[in-house]
């Protein structure tokens, strides 16, 4: 729905470092607990949401400052490693693409891109760990048709929602997303 507005440039620059960071998630899946990866993965997106906040605070004249070359790849590193680990790396890539300060629909074609490569990526890791079987494949199917009319009104609802609406929307699910993990 968004392929006409994406911007490659970011997703070619999380790439390469997310596939990194699925290998070193996949690597720690066996290793550490549920608890413990959640409790991780909120640690990081805590991080991300302060660094986020402090830089709106901190930018003169409310435009946020360029982010350091370090940014992306670091950014990359953590979503692999937490879409793996977590399947939690969208608050990230909503942080680092607030921060990039792309409009909506670029911002949604963006993350859609990231997300079908990643997830692509990722499959022969979650299959080697028995997370694809044939329970998981009924429930995906039985949730399908929630997806399809979810994506529909998601798209419509994008189209009439405003820049800065949709901003705080995505900073407050993604301040529930990570207090979830964190604490329940």
């Amino acid at each position: 729905m968004y392929r006409n507005n994406l911007e490659w440039r970011h997703v070619g620059r999380l790439l390469p470092w997310a596939v990194a960071g699925i290998g070193l998630g996949w690597f720690a899946l066996g290793r550490i607990n549920d608890a413990q990866t959640a409790r991780v993965a909120g640690a990081v997106l805590a991080l991300m949401l302060g660094l986020h906040f402090w830089r709106q605070r901190t930018a003169a004249d409310r435009v946020a400052a360029e982010l350091p070359s370090w940014a992306g790849p670091m950014v990359g590193l953590l979503a692999g490693f937490t879409t793996m680990v977590a399947n939690a790396a969208g608050p990230l890539l909503v942080l680092y693409l607030l921060a990039m300060r792309l409009p909506k629909l670029q911002f949604l074609g963006t993350s859609a891109a990231f997300f079908l490569l990643i997830n692509w990526i990722k499959l022969p890791f979650i299959a080697q760990l028995g997370l694809i079987n044939s329970s998981s494949l009924s429930l995906n199917l039985w949730l399908a048709p929630a997806v399809i009319v979810g994506g529909l009104l998601g798209r419509r609802i994008a189209q009439r929602i405003n820049q800065r609406t949709f901003e705080m929307t995505v900073l407050a699910l993604t301040s529930l997303a990570t207090a979830k993990l964190l604490f329940f």
